[in-house]
């Protein structure tokens, strides 16, 4: 079986929509759907539900190959400044997804796929996900499945939500994915709306090493279809 190419996109809002559209547009082109990773509320009083917008265009891109995924609830960090899902307890975790499972139904997006804030899950959040109704936890190293309890290993590689932007971390994205491409891995990229704006070098790089995993035969796809991929067990960890 050949490797797998995930490409997700967070931070879609009203001033990153533009961005975000030109993006998948630009994806589109190369035949590759999107993950997008979704939260109900943003720092700076911003409200999914508030946002009629972006509303009606994730609904529009979930209608056709991609995916909606929940990210966190407000991604307000914690008292130890940690980021929203990292450290909390099962309690306080089952208290925040239930409150964004409400405003994802309202919205008509709701998801059984979760990526925490910078893709980091406590121990509390994984007991409660299930508990939830939550599939598939992913994370920075790989993925959970919540029902069978196997673990997936890939890496995940982008720019925001906890990854740096500069030079030296594009020329990292761009050697990681080379290298997991070239092995028929997993390929796991992601990138923050806020980096798309104009011709920055996160997404040249983003772009390019797309091209890159298409031009090694890897297949894309989105984590809606991870229960296709199970028998990978921990193949192509980057």
């Amino acid at each position: 079986m050949s490797g797998l190419l995930f490409v997700s996109l967070s931070g879609i809002r009203a001033d990153t929509l533009d961005a975000a559209q030109e993006f998948t547009a630009a994806l589109a082109d190369r035949g590759v759907p999107v993950s997008l990773l979704v939260s109900p509320r943003l720092k700076h009083g911003y409200r999914l539900l508030d946002d009629p917008d972006t509303v009606r265009w994730l609904r529009h891109r979930r209608s056709g190959a991609d995916a909606i995924v929940l990210h966190g609830y407000d991604q307000a960090p914690t008292k130890s400044r940690r980021a929203e899902f990292a450290v909390v307890g099962a309690h306080e975790a089952r208290l925040r997804l239930a409150a964004a499972d409400r405003v994802m139904e309202t919205a008509g997006l709701r998801t059984r796929l979760f990526a925490a804030p910078r893709w980091t899950s406590s121990q509390g959040a994984l007991k409660a996900l299930p508990q939830a109704g939550f599939r598939v936890n992913l994370g920075f190293t790989g993925w959970d499945d919540l029902v069978t309890g196997e673990f997936t290993r890939a890496r995940v590689l982008g720019f925001g939500d906890g990854f740096r932007t500069d030079a030296w971390w594009c020329r990292m994205v761009a050697a990681g994915t080379g290298l997991t491409a070239r092995r028929g891995g997993i390929v796991r990229l992601s990138v923050a709306a806020k980096h798309l704006r104009g011709e920055t070098p996160a997404r040249s790089t983003l772009l390019a090493a797309v091209d890159h995993g298409l031009d090694q035969g890897l297949t894309p796809t989105t984590y809606r279809a991870l229960a296709g991929v199970r028998s990978l067990g921990t193949r192509g960890a980057a």
